[in-house]
């Protein structure tokens, strides 16, 4: 068979299919190599090697070609390789038929819209009512490992604000379904694991733990701190919470009672608003956000919960300095996404990814991080309050001033948003094809559901 000029080392993947087609069409190409025998798995393995746009153009080019190109495994595999995770029981739903090529397609194309900034295919709402900043908010639904299902469910959000309430929304209909009694400036917002209760920090120091669907408060604890960073969890069956402290300590709290179990300093001097456990609930990272010389630490959980009196607390330092934002990827056991101040300034930013393991030897334990993946960050925002969000292996929403991007691990940027008029308080994600939302504080928050 004759070779491409420029030799075979400049062919790229996608150009032997088109060489083929034309060699045959002067008659060049040999019998064994005629489009009409390269069929069946050699066909299909040929065609693995092509972008999207080029399988298309492909399928246009014969019948057995065609037929190799609509094969649900490639479509199903670009799919897995550009999204990491695609349900399958959402593409077999009754209300939506999709093909995976469609699906591939119909997402693709949402995602140029959403980073576009047009509209169709997805929805934004704004729902109003808080007179002062809302500090936060937090689902309250028992969701499905697919998130929300927002077409069938009514789903529940409890913002807090400033004003000193707590409101909790229905999503679906846009409607309040309560409202606390007003009391001190709020200044933070939580949920249990279970979605069952709502935990909220006052700006006197006040812990409060109020019963989702009623709004009644079930206990209270003053930590006398005018600045918390609040944490739940839970482990062994049993239920805590961590509060980061404006003095550079962190108390740890047991039950809905509000029983103090622990109390450790992690910086001296300066609040602990950074604050997050891992999934394996094995590790807690905690650090400030308002010094560019201090490096988070990485805290064994059985120090806070179960601390023994003659040990030092088993914790590492995380090999960065000034940690602005940091998330968990939930679907690892210990795999931390950070970001960061690189040069120890704030306009110059990177994400750096983390693996965070305990090795335990005859004598002693230890933490190890150990670095996997960094790239810098140009977000085109001088803001210190960046908010980070990950719902799945492959991919991260981070929130700055009045922008909102998703980023791969990787460092590529898959859409971005605009909207917002005053800067982004707080994002809040679900995994089911891009459910989210952004609050501002104008008193109101938006959402997006990205429909496939």
């Amino acid at each position: 068979m004759a070779t491409p000029r420029g030799g075979k080392d400049t062919l790229q993947p996608g150009s032997f299919l088109l060489f083929a087609w034309q060699e045959a069409k002067v008659g060049r190409l040999s019998a064994s190599m005629d489009p009409q025998h390269l069929i069946g798995d050699c066909l299909i393995h040929i065609f693995t090697f092509l972008t999207e746009e080029d399988l298309i153009r492909a399928s246009i080019v014969c019948k057995d070609w065609r037929n190799a190109a609509e094969t649900p495994w490639l479509w199903r595999r670009m799919c897995l390789q550009r999204w990491g995770f695609c349900s399958q029981a959402v593409l077999e739903s009754p209300r939506v038929n999709h093909s995976w090529k469609t699906y591939f397609l119909r997402r693709s194309h949402l995602e140029t819209k959403m980073k576009e900034g047009r509209t169709g295919g997805y929805t934004c709402t704004s729902l109003r009512g808080h007179a002062g900043r809302i500090v936060g908010l937090v689902y309250l639904q028992r969701s499905s490992p697919l998130g929300p299902d927002l077409w069938n469910t009514p789903t529940t959000v409890c913002s807090a604000s400033t004003d000193g309430t707590i409101r909790s929304w229905n999503i679906q209909n846009g409607q309040l379904d309560w409202c606390s009694a007003k009391q001190s400036p709020l200044s933070s917002i939580v949920s249990d694991e279970q979605r069952d209760f709502v935990i909220t920090a006052d700006s006197a120091g006040l812990i409060q733990v109020w019963q989702g669907q009623t709004g009644q408060e079930v206990a209270s604890n003053s930590v006398g701190s005018t600045r918390c960073t609040l944490l739940q969890y839970n482990k062994d069956n049993d239920w805590f919470l961590s509060v980061g402290l404006g003095q550079g300590s962190l108390c740890t709290l047991a039950g809905t009672s509000l029983t103090k179990k622990s109390n450790i300093v992690v910086c001296d001097s300066f609040n602990v608003n950074t604050l997050l456990v891992s999934p394996d609930k094995k590790l807690i990272i905690a650090g400030s956000k308002d010094n560019v010389d201090l490096s988070p630490k990485v805290i064994y959980a059985d120090s806070l919960t179960s601390p023994c009196e003659d040990e030092d607390p088993l914790c590492q330092l995380v090999p960065v300095t000034g940690c602005q934002a940091a998330v968990f990827i939930p679907t690892q056991s210990a795999r931390l996404a950070m970001v960061h101040c690189k040069e120890r300034t704030h306009n110059n930013k990177a994400l750096t990814v983390f693996d965070v393991s305990i090795k335990k030897s005859k004598y002693a334990s230890h933490i190890q991080v150990q670095q996997v993946e960094s790239f810098p960050l140009t977000l085109n925002s001088t803001s210190s309050n960046i908010l980070l969000e990950a719902k799945d292996s492959n991919s991260i929403v981070m929130a700055a001033d009045c922008h909102l991007w998703v980023y791969s691990l990787k460092g590529a940027l898959l859409a971005s948003f605009e909207e917002h008029t005053m800067p982004i308080t707080s994002i809040c994600v679900r995994s089911r094809f891009g459910f989210g939302e952004s609050i501002s504080p104008a008193g109101g928050f938006s959402y997006y559901v990205q429909r496939l």
